[in-house]
């Protein structure tokens, strides 16, 4: 099957009447015997599908004296035609559900495996957002939603990008409000999280080979703790930054080990040796 039959069937035409339509556009006009046997639709066939085509308006009959032909509408009006259906469709069907729709915020999570399908959820997520939206991301993920981030913040959302690489320079693909602090765990995975109007999250780690699990959910708790995540890793960071080794003077005993009882598991030296770490990655 031809692409551009396969394409036409995707837009809700049967296979005969895909190739009836392809092939007037290329011999334009024929009989109904004639296109039977060029396009290699069944004769008894042929008739039903035309019919069918011109109720689309995607044909037109001709009569004149040699009897009755058939001439294909231009591709450009067919497809602008189909555009107006389509969307005049989509909106009534969008007002008929939002009407029936009595599921607001449910708490369910939704599990999903692989990169396409994350992305996917992330750019509907985005597209979404009303009034505000909280971003962490890795520069490949911030190219693979620039355009989604881009038209969200010129419709008025205001957007916050956590950029968790901490690039040294502006790569021109994080939108909105950027903060550049490398303030990820030391891991060769990437993390996506998306928060938008504090509605839902969506939460995917990337591993090196592409392996991609996330998770999205309404649950409120969640929503919390993300979105949290992300506006204190950003304060703290700015904090770190702006203190840089005057903040030894200002801890207390106290404080010194309570930041060194939270340092990760990993790391040497507390957890304020850990941000340090993590900044020098930065320079």
């Amino acid at each position: 099957m031809s692409p551009i039959i396969d394409q036409l069937q995707q837009l809700g035409f049967s296979q005969y009447e895909a190739q009836a339509y392809v092939a007037l556009l290329q011999r334009n006009p024929l009989t109904g015997y004639e296109l039977a046997k060029v396009s290699g639709i069944p004769r008894p066939n042929i008739y039903p599908v035309l019919a069918r085509l011109e109720e689309r308006g995607a044909i037109v009959r001709l009569e004149d004296d040699g009897g009755t032909h058939y001439a294909a509408v231009a591709s450009d009006e067919l497809v602008g035609r189909l555009r107006s259906q389509f969307q005049h469709s989509l909106e009534a069907a969008r007002c008929s559900l939002s009407e029936i729709n009595k599921v607001s915020e449910y708490e369910h999570i939704w599990n999903m495996r692989g990169y396409p399908a994350t992305l996917e959820h992330a750019r509907a997520m985005v597209d979404g957002a009303d009034k505000e939206l909280l971003a962490a991301v890795w520069p490949q993920e911030a190219q693979a939603l620039k355009d989604n981030l881009r038209a969200a913040e010129q419709r008025g959302v205001e957007v916050t990008t956590l950029c968790m690489a901490g690039c040294p320079r502006e790569c021109g693909n994080c939108q909105g409000n950027v903060h550049r602090y490398p303030v990820a765990p030391y891991t060769q995975d990437r993390w996506l999280v998306l928060i938008p109007d504090q509605r839902e999250v969506l939460a995917g780690e990337i591993k090196p080979a592409g392996e991609t699990l996330s998770v999205r959910t309404f649950q409120k708790m969640l929503v919390s703790l993300a979105s949290w995540y992300i506006r204190h890793s950003i304060a703290l960071a700015a904090l770190l930054r702006d203190a840089g080794d005057q903040i030894e003077a200002l801890l207390t005993p106290e404080t010194r080990r309570v930041l060194d009882s939270i340092a990760p598991g990993e790391s040497q030296g507390g957890w304020l040796e850990h941000m340090r770490q993590l900044f020098a990655k930065q320079t």
